[in-house]
């Protein structure tokens, strides 16, 4: 926030619901279901739905798990919850997607941490892959960076210019540094391969709340 209210963002729509750009901050929950399990992972959908969660995050991490995505949307659907499904991934996401178009197509959006996606050149291989499936589909895509699974090789970059500075930064500032740096690079990134900027959500967090603040 600023001393005037809320900077001003892009507006990114998600399904029938829009965040940034002056909508309505919005509540975001997550099943603890095993997503394989369509029918109880919809019915615990639906209660967070009715609960006030205008999202709701699912985890798809096998394909099992993706399998079921299309289901757990159909059995929402007959209950008239329209509430938007948001797919979590971690390293086998671009398989999945690929492998599981019923999934790419129920989710909303779809949700990527840089630093889970691989390393090196399978990394950049990997997280180019969900953002063009992403843009085949049409959904947007947040870019979510934590401090427990950031790149270590930008981490090591900008602790390297940071230690050649005539004034280097404190170490918490270096995280805080290299959290932004990871999360607008992989989203200039995003856009490079096709990805429209209205398409994307940033995210940073850390557990300290006056980190996650700063």
């Amino acid at each position: 926030m600023t001393a005037g209210g809320r900077r001003p963002t892009r507006q990114v729509r998600v399904g029938q619901t829009a965040i940034g750009g002056g909508s309505p901050v919005l509540i975001q929950s997550m099943t603890n279901t095993d997503t394989a399990d369509a029918l109880r992972t919809a019915i615990q959908c639906a209660e967070l739905a009715r609960a006030g969660s205008e999202w709701v995050r699912i985890t798809v991490n096998t394909a099992e798990a993706a399998l079921a995505v299309p289901k757990i949307r159909a059995h929402l659907d007959r209950m008239g919850i329209d509430a938007p499904l948001i797919g979590d991934f971690h390293y086998n996401g671009h398989r999945l997607l690929s492998e599981h178009p019923g999934c790419a197509e129920a989710l909303a959006k779809y949700r990527i941490n840089p630093g889970n996606v691989g390393h090196g050149r399978k990394r950049d291989e990997q997280f180019a892959q969900m953002i063009e499936l992403a843009c085949r589909y049409g959904k947007p895509v947040r870019i979510g960076v934590n401090w427990g699974s950031l790149d270590q090789d930008l981490l090591a970059r900008i602790m390297d210019e940071n230690a050649s500075r005539a004034q280097p930064m404190p170490a918490l500032e270096v995280m805080r540094t290299a959290m932004v740096a990871s999360a607008l690079e992989s989203a200039a990134r995003a856009e490079e391969i096709g990805l429209a900027g209205d398409q994307i959500v940033l995210s940073c967090k850390v557990s300290g709340v006056q980190d996650l603040i700063a």
